[in-house]
């Protein structure tokens, strides 16, 4: 025996997970196809609502996070304000079914082991483009799941832009994706025609057969079968039930006791402000003195003109019932009061703006600015909110004033504002 035979024999014999270890009567292509058919069509949905996250933010304005992310930019558009539920509902199924997918990627992931730890690792250099596809794949969408769940638990604990890193990651798994599309479809589609999905449901644990040797996903030497694949397909689909009934309350306000995953607390309190709060006024470093008797609304435009509290609420009032959305996921709806932003900027001068810069008492530089759109702006429900449910807003929510635009990010509607400048 060759010295490369024995060094071969000594890695296949220690091998930490060889196929022949993996024992299930389970494992074959048509479970896996099933599984990777469900995400097939539903993680298309989860790419395609963050992307549009991150349109939503502005990039125009260089305020979405990455900013210049060179040839892997997406087309400008105005972000529209109607439907006004438009946010809620794209960053709602974003991270929503993200969080409902997870089951069902980990039940993917099982179904294919054995041959993601086939012996040898490499046979050919079309197998090693197919398995180099796979490792993007596993590796991406393992981290995008995991940040993303330590984001919308607010837990910073990997120490870089989950921004920046989730925007990249997210590319990296689309192209990933295409690439084992196209060398997997065909496989896809004969296994799923190989057995039929209702035979399966109907078919008992004592009934369950392993499916016909594949070279790789069938076990050799298999045990007997402790659950049948109709119980194996039920138990990934209560898992994803249970998590989307333990995410759905952080925007369907009844079922808020429900979700234990909400990031911001189960009980924010009783009145007119009780509803959830992102980021506090003293978590801002918001002090009396930046929202007390003595502050004013600077005005900018073709004029300048200065407003306190009093001044704005003797002006024309206008309520709405809008949502504010958060990128963790959750949101709330609530009925906000008071100025137009479109009468604010005929008063300083400006009919028609283009943009408008909403600057915060907060000093915080990551949060005390922000962009809004022409359209935005000039929205007969954009407000510069003085009041929320009948009451003046709290320190928490904004006090003394807020602004409020449909559809856009919760952190675009700047609190504690100071200053707004608009854009001819």
């Amino acid at each position: 025996m060759t010295l490369r035979e024995r060094a071969t024999g000594w890695l296949r014999d220690r091998w930490p997970l060889r196929p022949e270890r993996w024992r299930s009567p389970l494992r074959g292509p048509w479970l896996t196809a099933v599984f990777g058919l469900v995400l097939l069509v539903t993680l298309p949905i989860v790419v395609a609502t963050g992307l549009l996250s991150y349109m939503a933010y502005g990039p125009q304005f260089g305020q979405a996070i990455p900013g210049d992310v060179g040839w892997l930019r997406l087309p400008v558009f105005d972000w529209p304000t109607h439907p006004a539920w438009l946010y809620q509902l794209t960053q709602g199924l974003h991270v929503g079914l993200g969080l409902v997918l997870v089951p069902v990627v980990l039940a993917k992931l099982w179904s294919v082991l054995p041959r993601l730890f086939a012996w040898p690792p490499v046979r050919s250099v079309k197998h090693l483009l197919e398995r180099l596809s796979v490792l993007l794949l596993v590796g991406s969408i393992l981290f995008e799941i995991g940040t993303g769940l330590l984001n919308i638990q607010y837990d910073y604990v990997f120490g870089f832009s989950f921004y920046t890193a989730h925007y990249y990651g997210a590319w990296v798994f689309i192209a990933a994706l295409a690439a084992h599309l196209v060398i997997k479809f065909p496989a896809l589609v004969a296994a799923l025609k190989s057995r039929s999905l209702r035979t399966e449901l109907r078919t008992s644990r004592a009934d369950t057969q392993q499916e016909p040797q594949d070279g790789g996903l069938v076990a050799t030497t298999p045990t007997k079968p402790t659950i049948s694949r109709r119980g194996a397909l039920g138990m990934v689909a209560g898992g994803s039930a249970l998590v989307g009934v333990l995410t759905v309350g952080q925007t369907v306000g009844w079922l808020r006791p429900l979700a234990l995953l909400v990031p911001r607390g189960l009980d924010p309190g009783d009145g007119p402000n009780g509803f959830p709060v992102n980021r506090t006024a003293a978590a801002a470093g918001i002090t009396a003195s930046d929202i007390g008797p003595m502050w004013t609304l600077q005005l900018a435009g073709a004029t300048r003109v200065a407003l306190d509290r009093a001044r704005l609420a003797a002006l024309p009032q206008h309520t709405a019932t809008l949502p504010v959305a958060c990128v963790e996921g959750w949101s709330t709806t609530q009925e906000w009061t008071g100025v137009r932003l479109r009468d604010l900027a005929r008063l300083a001068g400006v009919d028609e703006p283009t943009a408008a810069r909403v600057r915060s008492c907060e000093r915080d530089g990551g949060f005390n600015s922000a962009m809004l759109q022409g359209n935005q702006v000039l929205d007969p429900d954009a407000l510069l909110a003085l009041r929320v449910n009948g009451a003046d807003l709290s320190p928490d929510h904004g006090y003394p004033a807020r602004v409020i635009v449909p559809a856009l990010p919760g952190v675009h509607n700047t609190k504690w504002v100071r200053s707004i400048e608009f854009l001819a």
